[in-house]
């Protein structure tokens, strides 16, 4: 999946989190992570995101996170719905797991 404009999604409400996902230059992926609970989950935030990308097909790009103490499956489907923003694709794929 490549990335051409700027996506977003999610809120600053507890429990979510909100993605901007926009395009890079260079071939990887930039993370900037800001959470309420990076001491205790920040590796597994990270992880999630990566994994995410990864399984939608996304090497390149800028992605900026403020979490606020969200799930794992609802970083996930922020972080795929940010990427198809970002894509504009709307080919939307569900596996209906969780990462």
């Amino acid at each position: 999946m490549q990335i051409v404009t700027m996506g977003v999604a999610g809120t600053m409400e507890s429990s979510d989190i909100i993605v901007r996902i926009e395009p890079n230059d260079k071939q990887e992926i930039n993370l900037t992570i800001e959470s309420t609970v990076m001491q205790q989950f920040g590796k597994q935030i990270d992880r999630v995101i990566r994994k995410t990308l990864e399984d939608l097909g996304v090497t390149s790009a800028i992605v900026s996170v403020v979490d606020k103490g969200a799930l794992d499956c609802t970083i996930a489907a922020r972080v795929s719905c940010a990427a198809y923003r970002a894509a504009q694709r709307s080919d939307y794929v569900w596996n209906g797991g969780t990462r």
